[in-house]
């Protein structure tokens, strides 16, 4: 029996919810190295840098499939490119800035708010509740990420890192939406990623630039091979891959339910921590802890894993798609 291009597209965001997840160990190990070539770095310079760094690798890895199709760009690939890498860019960047003034566990809560962002959006605009299996796992969802993340409502307040928080999420629901927008149906999914990915270079670049104490601090902030190596390894995974992917399949679900499915990004995130950093240590010569396996990791993604079990059991429309490429 064939497999329906929905739960194809479904397998496929999951699987980039992975490799977008593996960029999170690969940070805290980045900035690790980065920390000890350059000293008193802050967080934000090193991680507009990497923005800088990882999509400007990302457009020139992909330019052999680019080059001979560049010309024939349309209009519209150029508009939704552009419009993704300004939602994904500046998502990106206000997450990176609030680090610096709210707890990590918060911060990752709160960007998940897209799950919420998404069905409230549709309700507004179709003037119709949402259904009840989208309900359940919205809900299911929110307990199950502030369970992972380790978030007490006691700690939640609306300062800067908050604030900036909540308008990431703001970016990434219209980056979600982004892909959705019927305008853009007929887009090619490898155009439109090329497109988001010099976008966010020509974005990051002058930024990093500007946050440098001095301008040599990029060139040594990378100058090591463990630094590149991983810069590439995100490149090639979460930026390709995961971007790829994400842009390649979501036309095939609604995306309320891309929303969803993308909350399965913690996760994988604690799973992939539970054995990677240890083992990226002693590739790199120093001594990272794992993270330990806890209670919430098990129940938190229990309930992630389940709401997405619960969304499948509702009945599924028609969705656009972009063509094959």
């Amino acid at each position: 029996m064939p497999v329906s291009p929905h739960r194809r597209a479904v397998t496929w965001l999951l699987f980039a919810t992975f490799l977008w997840a593996v960029s999170f160990p690969f940070v805290k190990i980045l900035y690790i190295e980065q920390q000890a070539l350059l000293p008193g770095a802050s967080i934000l310079f090193l991680s507009i840098l990497l923005m800088a760094a990882r999509f400007a690798m990302s457009s020139v890895l992909l330019l052999p499939w680019v080059i001979p199709q560049v010309r024939g760009y349309t209009r519209l690939e150029w508009q939704q490119g552009m419009w993704l890498a300004l939602f994904g860019g500046a998502g990106m960047w206000l997450q990176a800035d609030a680090l610096a003034y709210t707890k990590a566990s918060t911060c990752a809560f709160i960007t998940q708010g897209y799950c919420v962002l998404l069905p409230l959006y549709h309700t507004f605009r179709s003037r119709k509740l949402p259904g009840r299996h989208t309900v359940i796992a919205v809900i299911m969802v929110v307990i199950g990420v502030g369970w992972l993340s380790g978030v007490k409502p006691s700690e939640l307040r609306l300062g800067r890192g908050e604030w900036e928080t909540l308008l990431a999420a703001v970016m990434f629901t219209m980056q979600i939406l982004c892909l959705e927008h019927p305008r853009f149906q007929g887009n090619r999914s490898l155009a439109i990623t090329w497109i988001m990915f010099s976008g966010i270079s020509l974005f990051a670049i002058p930024c990093s630039l500007l946050l440098a104490a001095q301008p040599q601090d990029v060139l040594t902030a990378l100058a090591s091979p463990a630094a590149l190596g991983l810069i590439a390894a995100m490149a090639i995974l979460c930026s390709i891959g995961a971007y790829g992917l994400m842009n390649r399949w979501q036309g095939f679900v609604s995306s309320v339910e891309a929303g969803l499915i993308y909350c399965a990004e913690p996760v994988f995130t604690s799973i992939i921590a539970l054995f990677l950093p240890a083992m990226m240590g002693v590739w790199m010569g120093r001594e990272i802890e794992n993270e330990p396996l806890t209670a919430s990791l098990i129940g938190g993604g229990a309930l992630v894993t389940w709401a997405i079990i619960i969304l499948q059991q509702k009945p599924q429309t028609a969705h656009s798609h972009h063509p094959t490429e």
